[in-house]
């Protein structure tokens, strides 16, 4: 929801670090470093050490905004596109696999709500992408995304929101997850309605009457 905002705010320091970086390292070098130094978290939640964990999240999300920049700095490539979005997803959905191993009694059922809500996000969000890109409907929002991006209320700002509380106060891990996963069922339903609207609109695509 607010990712239209923040990502104005962050391009400054990253195109000066990008530019530092062209010839040093490739895109997809740093897509992969920020991946592995992610996955980290997992071990670091399951022993709770919360605060290493969320400094790896950070650093994750860091070199995850620093990939894309590098990439326009260089030539960005539909094979680095495709290899950042399928390890975000995988990210996001480890951290919250951490927290379920931290605490399993308490943080399970919470986990696997959310897990599913995500499924729900991420499968707009791709779905919604392939169809935009047959019928060549233009990005909205980002003309950096590797793809057309569907927003809603659970965006990419707000999730990192959420993963910084729940490092910050683990306790409230459940009741914060519940909330959240509500959220992205909001969002999810709202990707839906949109999607199928805007596809629905375009030539020859209305349903014939019966």
């Amino acid at each position: 929801m607010i990712d239209r905002w923040t990502h104005a705010w962050v391009q400054a320091p990253l195109n000066l670090l990008a530019k530092s970086l062209v010839g040093k390292v490739t895109p997809d070098q740093l897509t992969l470093a920020g991946f592995l130094i992610g996955l980290l978290s997992v071990p670091l939640l399951a022993m709770e050490w919360y605060i290493p964990a969320l400094i790896a999240i950070m650093s994750n999300r860091v070199l995850d905004g620093l990939d894309g920049t590098l990439a326009r700095y260089t030539q960005p490539t539909d094979a680095g596109g495709f290899l950042d979005i399928c390890l975000d997803f995988i990210f996001y959905a480890a951290v919250i696999l951490g927290f379920a191993l931290a605490n399993p009694a308490q943080n399970a059922l919470a986990a696997a709500f959310l897990l599913f809500c995500f499924m729900g996000t991420g499968s707009s969000f791709l779905a919604f992408a392939i169809m935009a890109e047959k019928h060549q409907i233009e990005r909205i929002q980002f003309d950096s995304k590797s793809l057309y991006y569907l927003g809603g209320i659970a965006e990419g700002t707000e999730t990192l929101l959420f993963y910084v509380a729940i490092c910050l106060w683990p306790q409230q891990f459940s009741t914060l997850a519940f909330i959240f996963g509500a959220l992205c069922l909001i969002t999810t339903l709202t990707r839906v309605y949109g999607g199928y609207r805007t596809l629905s609109r375009l030539p020859g695509q209305s349903e014939s009457p019966s």
